[in-house]
């Protein structure tokens, strides 16, 4: 019973903090069908230009954009289809504008080797040797900064007909210090950064007629960098782009704009993306953030290539691109060839940078954008009105629980008044915690799945009272019979309470809708209900045994042994009494022995002859 009120106090003053110094409240969300919320209706465009969405393509979108939303803790969303071409995502209650952006993004991810960094800043000047610096801003994109008296722009070009590569350009991408950007490894290769002139040739020799090779840069596509506005990042989005050529674009942040090679590893070979807290080759915590990369077969063998070539660049030729919907989410340096397809991304993320990187990079993998046709504030599909029937229902069905108990138990009743309220505290307190902790809204079917709960946990608590009071009506003293009732009324409990379990663990995973919060409610609501019998109910009886009005079995006790039927002593055959007490398995034993002095007592008696007393011998 401590542990229990440990339990409801730490439960309760985590929700008190959080509506004090976080974002908790003392009332659960409430889902689309209770409170309303955004609709926003896409449309699918496939990024090639003009191939035709397949039903396919489309069912995978609707998947994926569920799995955004879900995974940005957004719970009882819906992510529908509407006449064959248009998808309709409708988020619960009134939806950030992280949610909504993470719904409109793309599903197309690929990676690209970068071949230029500069900043964005309208007013900003690259120059021969720029510096990057690092910013620990709410993005896990590096900041880049470039500052010195020459000008890009005023750079010779030093190509053939149609290439132009800047000197000024070329020096520069194989001077930009790979520290700003986030680290793919444990270890800095030793890059040079002074710009000397055999920083540049290798950069030159190795990356010569490979995606990383800057002689890509022609003269329109220079053009086409220095003109990009980085502020209109929408347009940046809806711009074809050719898989195969060197591409311009910006961070999804709008501050950096760079110029990128042919695509190399796609989205859809990554087989999973987490994060968590980094360790050292000890084993330890770094306390520092990180992405955690897996691609399946085709991926690790393209990523395996790409960053061996890239491990032996230098600066900004040094990193890769992480683009989604032509936007470049992240470009972490490469430390050395990662071989088994598994990589971490490292760099100044936080936890919640960290999750928003390993979202994109894990459901990113469709090759199609996004229109919106609109975007609406939609009212409750039911309403105040129907929450406030499927309470009452739930009182009600409470109220008749309880006059039942009370007058089948009498007294003992009270335990089932109190078990109720305290799995209701319980249940309501995780509702709370997981409404604020993991977005969980309740909808009419979870109010229903609570309301179930009620009938699950009663059949626990007459369970527990019966088997008392079978040892009671056998003759056995309360304290005795509470403990020999609940040793054989637990296995019953369990079993029970493991079928509702896994019958609401099967729903949640194979229905969709509505019914996941049903399943959701059951599954919660059964799981506490074993808390409340073995933490609550069981001490609770226990203790009332040492009363003298249990105890003793007062009328109104509920373990009254006259009332109760009590077996008083009685002829039990062949000479025998049975006392009040005495168990059915002894019972059953003596019987047996019984039966077989009987046999003896027959075989001996028609083999005996009579003697001169007359007596049997």
């Amino acid at each position: 019973m401590l542990a229990l009120a440990v339990l409801l106090a730490v439960i309760f003053g985590v929700v008190g903090a959080g509506t004090i110094w976080g974002t908790a409240q003392w009332t659960p969300k409430l889902a689309l069908d209770l409170e309303g919320g955004t609709q926003i209706i896409l449309r699918p465009v496939p990024q090639s230009g003009g191939a035709k969405i397949t039903t396919a393509q489309l069912t995978e979108a609707v998947n994926i954009i569920r799995q955004r939303v879900d995974g940005s803790g957004v719970a009882e969303a819906e992510v529908t289809t509407q006449n064959n071409q248009d998808i309709v995502v409708s988020i619960p209650g009134k939806a950030d504008q992280k949610t909504i952006d993470l719904v409109k993004q793309s599903a197309e991810l690929n990676f690209r080797p970068v071949l230029y960094v500069a900043s964005a800043a309208p007013t900003a000047s690259a120059t021969a040797t720029p510096s990057a610096s690092s910013s620990p801003s709410s993005s896990a994109t590096p900041k880049a900064s470039a500052k010195a008296s020459a000008s890009v722009n005023a750079a010779t070009p030093s190509a053939t007909s149609n290439r132009i590569v800047p000197q000024a350009l070329v020096k520069a991408a194989a001077t930009t210090d790979p520290s700003a950007a986030p680290s793919t490894a444990s270890s800095d290769p030793g890059t040079d950064s002074t710009g000397s002139g055999s920083s540049t040739d290798s950069n030159t020799t190795l990356a010569a007629g490979t995606p990383s090779d800057l002689n890509q840069i022609t003269e329109a596509l220079y053009n086409e960098f220095t003109a990009l506005n980085c502020q209109d990042l929408e347009a940046v989005q809806k711009t074809v782009q050719d898989p195969k050529k060197a591409i311009v674009t910006c961070s999804n942040d709008g501050t950096e704009k760079l110029i990128l090679g042919p695509i190399e590893v796609y989205g859809k070979d990554i087989k999973d993306a987490t994060y968590g807290l980094g360790t050292n080759s000890q084993g330890f915590s770094t306390g520092q953030y990180q992405v955690n990369l897996t691609f399946n077969s085709t991926g690790a063998k393209a990523f395996s290539n790409v960053t061996e070539r890239l491990a032996a660049l230098t600066g900004a030729q040094n990193q890769f691109a992480v683009v989604l919907d032509n936007l470049v989410v992240t470009h972490p340096t490469v430390n050395e060839r990662i071989p088994n397809g598994q990589a971490q991304i490292s760099g100044n993320f936080t936890a919640d940078t960290a999750s928003q990187l390993a979202s994109q990079l894990k459901f990113g993998a469709l090759p199609l954008s996004f229109n919106v046709q609109t975007q609406d504030t939609i009212s409750a599909l039911l309403g105040a009105e129907q929450l406030e029937r499927g309470l009452l229902a739930g009182l009600i069905g409470m109220v008749l629980v309880v006059i039942y108990s009370l007058l089948q138990y009498r007294g003992l009743g009270l335990v089932t008044v109190f078990s109720l309220l305290v799995a209701a505290a319980l249940s309501y307190g995780m509702v709370l915690l997981l409404s604020w902790q993991q977005g969980y809204r309740l909808s009419l079917p979870g109010v229903t799945g609570l309301i179930v709960s009620i009938g699950i946990t009663a059949d626990s608590f007459i369970v527990f009272f019966e088997r008392v009071r079978d040892e009671v009506r056998e003759g056995r003293p309360l304290r005795a019979a509470v403990e020999t009732g609940w040793t054989r009324a637990r296995r019953t409990i369990l079993a029970s309470d493991t079928v509702s379990l896994l019958a609401a663990v099967v729903l949640y995973f194979l229905a969709v809708g509505g019914v996941k919060g049903f399943a959701f409610t059951l599954g919660l609501t059964t799981a506490i209900d074993v808390i409340v019998v073995f933490l609550f109910t069981k001490p609770t009886v226990t203790l009332l045994a040492k009363s003298k009005f249990f105890g003793e079995g007062h009328t109104w006790s509920g373990f009254s042994p006259e009332q109760l039927g009590r077996l008083t002593p009685a002829y039990a055959g062949r000479g025998r009494v049975r006392q009040p007490g005495e168990s059915i398995a002894a019972r059953r034993a003596a019987a047996a022995e019984a039966e077989t002095d009987d046999d003896t007592v027959g075989a001996t008696s028609s083999g005996s002859t009579s003697g001169a007393s007359g007596r049997d011998v």
